[in-house]
């Protein structure tokens, strides 16, 4: 998952599953930013990826390019898992 996708989950309240995959993940530096290696079951990446809905604005909150990115980036990936 995209670095700007963990900082964000980070400060919302997640279910204890959600919140340990999190937790166990693993940094790897990219560039200018980094990668969060998570491992979890499908399920869970779509439970995190649906709680980074607000990252694409909406109800008032203005949206920036940068995590719009990172929120498609990471639903592409999560949209390649096998259910």
């Amino acid at each position: 998952m995209p670095g700007k996708i963990a900082d964000y989950l980070r400060t919302t309240e997640l279910e204890p599953a959600e919140r340990t995959a999190l937790d166990q993940g693993v940094a790897v530096r990219r560039g200018q930013g980094y990668t969060l290696r998570v491992t979890a079951v499908p399920a869970v990446h779509r439970q995190l990826l649906a709680r980074c809905q607000p990252l694409d604005g909406g109800h008032g909150v203005p949206a920036v390019p940068a995590q719009c990115k990172a929120r498609c980036e990471y639903e592409h990936r999560v949209s390649t898992l096998t259910p």
